[in-house]
């Protein structure tokens, strides 16, 4: 029976295969010139439905695998060329159909062309790249990059622009492969028009040095790379929009680029004061002094980042917080000088105002008992900030590049700063009470420069780089404190502080890495490297103590700083590249040596440091849209020059921070899986990612708190910490209705150790996640989009303190109506719930946008729109942070509601030929 079965199995096995056959052929044009990219499907003749899906190579050749035996439709589609058609069938006894060479017809520019570039698949995977054709993913009319960038699966863009792929956050985003005012990507993302982009690319980019050597130096930058429009390439696009509202309330914004072959010129501008930035807010923390400014600022919040491997930032809010007024400009070109030159420069200002009415409520949690801090403030930053960036590629001849990379800024920042405070007991008495009044001043200059040199040898795979970097920057700060602590208890006792302080502080960092690439035959290179570098910081920082008006220098707050660190980096890397798959393994082993004197107490320290750093990457293709990736790395993280001075500063006085002299650096190891998956027949995709991270001698801020609940902050090194982070996406469409699906899901848990009052106790944190979209959309005339996204958050500790825990929701709906040909309605309707259960906290926040479109002039490139924002008037921000041994809740006053009458006109919108049919017959094919 089992050998009839067998038998049985084989001759199915043997007719399965015989009514398998492959479509192979060749796209040109007229002239016979290949047209690599261009659309192949394969249909259904009864229904359309799509059978099977491929993209012609580099040489217009392209192949069709695994075909069921019949009669099939197989169409071609290219932009700017006429669709080809044919019915095919197999021959008797092939398993090929060979069709030869295809030549496509060039077309006129009328609305035949609208259905040329239809039938793409809204994902593809290339290698390591994730490509989003930016036709399936419907915006509304106006809308930015960033609108069409939270359509996109797997990728998430948070209030203050800040872009997230597949759980990391996005560092750079380019426009057809060229820098984009420098490297701020909501520049692009905010200022560019969405309709003008043809593809988004998701990749990982590697460091110039990789990519000429072609051997993974560890050095990647989530990167997106926004592909044009052909038709935007040789006109001018991109818009201009001005509005007014009640209560003052103003806004504009610009945005002109010419793209034409050899330059793009791309010109911003914007202005308002409705909370909206065109840069990210994450570069105005850096411009404002940051962490260290929050450090000394009413909200006293010690935020701990990876590094300090205390755990992750559960700080998060809603939207941008306060009231802001913000005015920005500038200016980018990319300029081809000649074949062999090509240079990147651009120019940006920005103003910002911002006022915020703050109050925190932090419970505090210590072995001996709990308290409460309690704090409202009043705060006032002020920032005018230059960036410049040049960068030159210079192509000297076919064996030698030469790349010059510089970049300058200059920020300047005032703020003023009001706020009282207090600690009280578990009993509810008074422990402290604190008035406090800080102003400063801040200037900050940058200069980043870089000088890359190849040579390749006449022999393939041989090569020679090397890299000189020069970076310098100086800050001068300067401040005004007066505050009033008053303390209770057995000793009560008030404290008054008047003090001036400045502080000046340059760093000088320089160095080369050169690097040697010889080809060992069979796919096998080796790679021989060496670094050098020297970093200098030099701190002076004078205290003075106000009495009767008169200046007294304080030695003990004041401060004079020189240190040098001094690294040597030599490495070996082994690149084996077989087909399928690639590997890269090696190690480096660096010395560090670090010297440090403060000049005020005489002391001095001159300690060294050696390290072996290992790494291996691999890539394994399963095919053109299946791809798995594996990294190993290791890094050394030296403590910088705030962490490593002894100095107290006190700026708050109820939250104190001295640095740790006697700091190591500490050595981290991370393990990455990545896999990447998209079905081009049915149009799921899969991505996911895994990384583990284990650090030794992991630097983290311990805390002590004395018997008047004064806390004071000192970064010191801890045995270890450990941390897990994966994230899930999927993507399915649902054809029968004519929708698509996006499932999202995180869990990230970090093990590490919290020091209070002297005593180590292990932490844990663990976030848990998930993010839910549904899109419909029906012809031209309605689309709507439902999302979902949940954080359960959960902090537990050794010593006897209760788990804390966050669970947090925001509910999404975007709604696009169009009625009567020429109006739009949009509906934008947020519903956050902010919950903790340790400090019975209950917040839910409903946002609700409402606006009305009129559509004017040809092409609709005019919009009248009548819009109210924050209809409901929910005028707050909620920010929940657990940390090593407290839970604190700030809520900030927001922009309430207003209402805005703006003019948008989209200049060469008529360059777009499916402007009028976005989405038209390719999301047929797509649901």
């Amino acid at each position: 029976m089992r050998k009839i079965l067998l038998t049985l199995l084989i001759i199915n096995a043997s007719i399965a295969t015989a009514q398998k056959f492959s479509v192979t052929g060749e796209l040109a044009d007229s002239l016979g010139n290949s047209l690599p990219g261009a659309t192949v499907l394969l249909l259904s003749p009864r229904d359309s439905s799509l059978v099977n899906f491929s993209v012609a190579d580099n040489h217009g050749r392209f192949v069709l695998k695994n075909i069921g035996d019949g009669q099939y439709l197989l169409k071609v589609t290219f932009l700017g060329y006429r669709p080809f058609a044919k019915l095919i069938a197999p021959a008797e006894n092939s398993p090929v159909v060979d069709l030869g060479k295809i030549q496509l017809e060039p077309v006129s520019n009328d609305l035949e062309a609208i259905e040329i570039a239809a039938e793409r698949p809204p994902v593809t995977v290339k290698k390591d790249t994730i490509e989003f054709n930016a036709r399936s993913f419907k915006t509304k009319e106006n809308a930015m990059v960033e609108d069409l960038l939270k359509k996109l699966p797997g990728l998430e863009v948070d209030n203050d622009g800040n872009v997230t792929a597949q759980g990391e956050q996005v560092k750079n985003v380019t426009v057809d492969g060229k820098k984009f005012f420098g490297n701020d990507p909501t520049l692009a993302t905010r200022n560019l028009p969405a309709e003008a982009v043809d593809k988004v690319q998701v990749f990982d980019k590697q460091s110039d040095q990789a990519t000429f050597t072609g051997i993974d130096d560890g050095e990647r930058e989530k990167t997106i790379n926004l592909e044009l429009k052909a038709e935007k390439r040789n006109a001018i696009f991109g818009n201009m929009m001005a509005g007014a509202g009640p209560d003052d309330r103003l806004q504009a914004r610009f945005s002109l680029n010419k793209f034409t072959r050899g330059r793009q010129l791309s010109l911003l501008g914007m202005g308002n004061n409705v909370n909206q930035s065109g840069f990210g807010m994450a570069e105005y923390m850096n411009f404002t002094g940051g962490a260290a400014k929050q450090m000394m600022s009413g909200g006293a919040r010690i935020q701990i980042n990876s590094d300090n491997a205390n755990g992750v930032p559960l700080n998060f809010g809603n939207r941008a917080n306060g009231m802001m007024t913000t005015y920005a400009g500038g200016i980018n070109l990319n300029q081809e000088l000649s074949k062999r030159t090509e240079v990147n420069g651009s120019y940006f200002y920005n103003y910002l105002n911002h006022d915020r009415d703050q109050t925190t409520l932090r419970e505090n949690f210590l072995e001996s008992g709990n308290f409460t801090f309690n704090q409202n403030s009043i705060e006032n930053n002020s920032n005018s900030n230059h960036r410049a960036n040049v960068t030159l590629d210079h192509k000297i001849d076919s064996a030698n590049t030469l790349r010059v990379t510089s970049n300058f800024s200059l920020n300047e920042t005032d703020s003023e700063q009001h706020s009282t405070s207090e600690n009280k007991r578990p009993d509810g008495s008074f422990a402290s009470e604190n008035e406090r009044g800080y102003s400063s001043g801040e200037i900050n200059t940058t200069l980043n420069s870089n000088l890359l040199y190849r040579h390749r040898f006449g022999k393939k795979g041989r090569s020679f780089s090397t890299n000189i970097q020069l970076r310098f920057n100086r800050n001068e700060t300067r401040g005004i404190l007066e505050a009033i602590n008053t303390f209770y208890g057995e000793n009560p006792m008030e404290q008054v502080l008047k003090q001036n302080n400045k502080q000046s502080t340059d760093y000088l960092s320089y160095g080369a890495t050169v690097s040697y690439t010889e080809p060992l035959g069979k796919g096998k290179y080796l790679e021989a490297n060496y670094n050098f570098r020297q970093n200098t910081n030099e701190v002076i920082r004078d205290v003075f103590n106000i009495n009767n008006g008169e200046g007294i220098f304080d030695p003990v707050l004041s401060n004079r700083y020189n240190s040098d660190y001094q690294y040597h980096r030599g490495g070996i890397n082994l690149r084996i590249s077989k087909g399928d798959y690639n590997l890269v393994a090696g190690t480096s082993l660096q010395k560090t040596y670090l010297a440090g004197e403060l000049e005020l107490s005489g002391s001095a320290t001159n300690r060294s440091f050696t390290n072996l750093l290992p790494s291996a990457r691999f890539n394994y293709n399963f095919s053109n849209s299946r791809h798995l990736r594996f990294d190993y790395e290791t890094s050394v993280r030296e403590p910088d020059i705030r962490e490593l001075q002894p100095v107290v500063d006190n700026s708050d006085p109820l939250n104190i921070y001295t640095g740790n002299p006697n700091l190591r650096p500490s050595y981290s190891q991370s393990w990455r899986l990545n896999f990447t998956s998209f079905n081009p027949v049915t149009f799921i995709s899969f991505f996911a990612f895994s990384d583990v991270d284990y650090t030794s001698n992991a630097i983290v801020n311990a805390q002590s708190v004395d018997g008047r609940f004064v806390r004071t902050i000192t970064p010191i090194n801890i045995s270890n910490s450990l941390s897990f982070n994966n994230n899930v996406n999927v993507g399915v469409p649902i054809r029968k209705i004519g929708s698509r699906l996006h499932l999202g899901g995180n869990f990230r848990k970090v093990n590490s150790i919290a020091v209070l009052n002297g005593e180590e106790n292990d932490i844990n944190q663990q976030t848990l996640g998930g993010n839910f979209q549904y899109n419909y959309e029906y012809k031209e005339i309605f689309d709507l989009t439902l999302s979902t996204r949940v954080d359960h958050r959960q902090t537990s500790y050794e010593f006897d303190q209760p788990d804390q825990k966050f669970f947090n929701q925001t509910y999404g709906l975007e709604s696009n109506v169009g009625f009567l040909k020429k109006y739009s309605l949009n509906v934008n309707f947020d519903y956050l719930i902010y919950v903790s259960r340790s400090m019975d906290f209950d917040q839910r926040i409903p946002l609700l946008n409402l606006s009305v479109s009129r559509f004017l002039l040809k092409n609709r490139s005019g919009e009248l729109k009548l819009g109210v924002i924050n209809l409901l008037d929910k005028a707050l921000n909620v920010e929940q942070t657990a940390n090593i041994n407290y839970l604190e809740l700030v809520t900030t006053d927001s922009l309430g509601r207003y209402f805005m009458l703006s003019f948008t006109y989209a200049l060469n919108k008529q360059l777009n030929p499916m402007a009028m049919r976005r989405g038209g017959p390719m999301m047929k094919i797509i649901k």
